[in-house]
């Protein structure tokens, strides 16, 4: 509970922290997204330009011709004057110094013979010199009237400009509307945004391509929202300071022709016939050149990516909520992964398939829409999400294998610890019933040894004993849950699934025995008192888990289960045997051992009785006793207790079989085959 807490804060500061990039737009962040989203926009989409768009540029085939610009303004106005079957001529281009009077007013008059046009103005922030009155007063006929009209609390808000740098009057007056063409870079530098208007001298004034389609629509620029104006059918949406974010075409796409095949004829008029015309220079040193998430462009080309996309209905509409829904779905799908999933690698995948199906679903969605949304604060917060969760899961995890390996590497094999790790939700604090199978073992008269020896001596020969005994369990899957005194208690199947547990535990007690019989030839060369012990084991449904606090715990076993093995144990006192087995672990065991039925047994505090069997070494010798013995004990069953007698005795003097001896002294003494009651423990 306390890691999946830790997981849901971090979540949530990397979405706030996300969040506040995203609207502060810091400017590293930003230009990063910019970018990211710009394979969105524009690189892994195609679309048609619009066809009734055409740029003449005065290029270097037509510096070549007529020299340096700036030109001749008559040269000029000869070219413009072949565009009269455009619908508009839009100039990018300023002409704001006079020459002669002449030259001035026949640009004017060629202006002033098209169907119409719309003369450039560059707004600055700074200038030395300001635009005069009868200059102001030509300009305020272009202005957006309405829409300022419309605007409150400064929504939509658009950029303002103290300064002014516009055509002389003369030439103003042959344009049928004036724009601005003054645009600014994003924070990387790139141009990739569209100012529809600009604030001068307290004044709204549309951009040249805005203008150009007022007058072609004969509409005027009305407000939806703050965030969206509308012009005719058409909507169009704006960021914070009234840019439209352009959806660029490829480079190849875009119709420019050259200014000298306009003046020489090759190109003729009908060509532009109901085309709007951008009027431009592209020739370096005296045109201005664009760099734009497609590579560097004519600056002009900014009004022909607007006007087409207004055009044929392909104008970006941008959709922040889904962008912060996003952002913060992927700032808690690292969280939601940890739930579900214990592999990092499934979780680290599971994070990412998701947002790359987002990331497809959002390409088709612009694709088919032009709805953008920005998928790069939604990456970065799935990132970002991904290091600190995993990274703190990490460490959690090294803590939690630490605790492990401290609290189990002394009781469970290596690979069952491995398994425990990958899997330590067995421990919850709490427990679940599960069927194990149990094993208690205790040396015989470890009193009078203990009395024989010193406390170092004792300590010694126990480490000894255990050492073996402790591995013949691990070794065999058991977890070993604890030493009492001299006794060993272990079970199988729990923290970790052992198939086939009860056979697990059985060999294990076998190897304990003949390990236990290697020690016993060391300590009789050392002429140390050997050690003889005896083996209960059961198998039942027990209640297995963490007893104890959240910071102090021991995991082990409770049940009725466990008060069984441990009686059985000490039944093996009574039968002189070296292992018992109940009933319950015969029948789970599926490799072939060899063990035959003792007696049927009513521990202390059980109502039913409980059928005993030994486990035997699997050798030769055995197996005669056992077959013998199986004979003898159906004879005893079946109250023929002469042949049972005879058989029983038989195993006495040719074998010294112990338990044979014990049901001799029984028949001895009249008892017949039955129940036997344990009045202790």
């Amino acid at each position: 509970m306390k890691k999946q807490l830790l997981y849901f804060l971090l979540s949530l500061f990397v979405f706030l922290f996300v969040m506040f990039l995203n609207i502060s737009k810091t400017e590293t962040f930003e230009s990063f997204s910019l970018k990211f989203n710009d394979i969105i926009d524009f690189r892994l989409t195609k679309k048609e330009i619009s066809k009734d768009v055409v740029f003449v540029a005065v290029d270097e085939p037509s510096v070549n011709r007529f020299g340096r610009w700036p030109w001749d303004r008559e040269i000029l106005a000869k070219g413009i004057s072949k565009l009269n079957q455009a619908d508009v001529v839009m100039m990018d281009m300023i002409f704001s110094e006079p020459t002669s009077e002449q030259k001035d007013e026949a640009l004017s008059e060629a202006l002033s013979s098209l169907n119409a046009s719309v003369c450039g103005f560059f707004l600055r922030k700074t200038a030395t010199q300001d635009v005069t009155e009868e200059e102001i007063d030509i300009l305020s006929d272009s202005t957006l009237d309405m829409l300022q009209s419309q605007i409150k609390n400064n929504k939509p808000t658009f950029i303002k400009a103290d300064f002014a740098e516009v055509n002389i009057p003369v030439v103003m007056s042959g344009c049928t509307l004036n724009g601005t063409f003054t645009t600014r870079p994003s924070k990387d530098h790139l141009y990739r945004e569209y100012p529809v208007a600009v604030y001068f001298k307290d004044m709204l004034f549309p951009s040249l391509a805005l203008q150009a389609l007022r007058i072609k629509l004969n509409k005027d620029i009305e407000k939806v929202s703050d965030n969206s104006v509308k012009l005719g059918n058409r909507e169009i949406f704006l960021n914070d300071e009234g840019f439209v974010r352009l959806n660029f075409y490829n480079k190849e796409d875009y119709r420019i022709v050259s200014f000298l095949d306009l003046y020489d004829g090759k190109i003729k008029p009908e060509f532009f016939k109901n085309k709007f015309v951008i009027l431009g220079i592209t020739e370096v040193g005296a045109g201005d050149i664009a760099p734009t998430p497609i590579g560097n462009i004519p600056g002009p080309l900014l009004h022909y990516t607007f006007l087409s996309n207004f055009l044929n209905n392909q104008l970006i509409k941008e959709n922040k909520t889904v962008s912060y829904i996003f952002v913060f779905v992927f700032a808690f799908l690292p969280f939601l992964a940890t739930l579900v999933l214990n592999s990092v690698v499934r979780r680290v995948l599971l994070n990412l398939i998701v947002y790359i199906v987002s990331y497809i679903a959002v390409l088709y969605i612009f694709q088919t829409t032009y709805i953008y949304i920005d998928m790069f604060y939604p990456l970065l917060s799935l990132i970002l999400s991904m290091i600190a969760i995993e990274v703190s899961a990490f460490n959690i995890q090294q803590k939690d294998e630490k605790f492990l390996k401290d609290a189990f590497g002394a009781y469970l094999s290596k690979d069952l610890l491995n398994e425990l790790i990958h899997n330590p939700n067995s421990l919850k604090l709490g427990g679940e019933k599960k069927e194990l199978s149990i094993l208690f073992s205790d040396i015989r008269s470890f009193t009078t040894l203990s009395e024989s020896m010193s406390p170092e001596e004792l300590i010694k020969l126990l480490n000894r004993y255990f050492t073996p005994m402790t591995n013949a369990v691990l070794e065999n899957k058991g977890m070993l849950d604890k030493y009492i005194g001299d006794a060993i208690m272990a079970f199988w199947n729990a923290p970790v699934d052992v198939a086939n547990h009860a056979d697990a535990a059985c060999k294990s007690a076998l190897l304990m025995i003949e390990r236990l019989n290697i020690l016993n030839k060391e300590l009789t060369k050392e002429k140390i008192p050997n050690i003889h012990i005896g083996i209960g084991i059961n198998t039942d449904e027990v209640v297995v888990g963490n007893m104890g606090s959240d910071t102090r715990f021991n995991y082990t076993i409770i049940g009725d289960g466990v008060n069984l093995a441990s009686r059985v144990e000490g039944l093996t006192k009574q039968y002189g045997v070296e292992i018992l087995i109940t009933e319950f672990t015969v029948k789970r065991l599926k490799d072939d051992f060899l063990y035959r039925k003792v007696e049927l047994v009513k521990v202390k505090g059980k109502e039913k009785a409980v059928l005993m069997y030994q486990l035997l070494e699997n050798s030769q010798k055995n197996k005669e006793i056992v077959e013998i013995y199986n004979e003898a004990l159906k004879f005893y069953i079946d109250d023929d207790i002469i042949n049972a007698k005879k058989l029983f005795k038989k195993l006495v003097d040719e074998y010294d079989d112990p338990v044979s001896k014990y049901h001799l002294n029984n028949i001895s003494n009249g008892h017949k085959w039955g129940v036997h009651k344990m009045t202790t423990k």
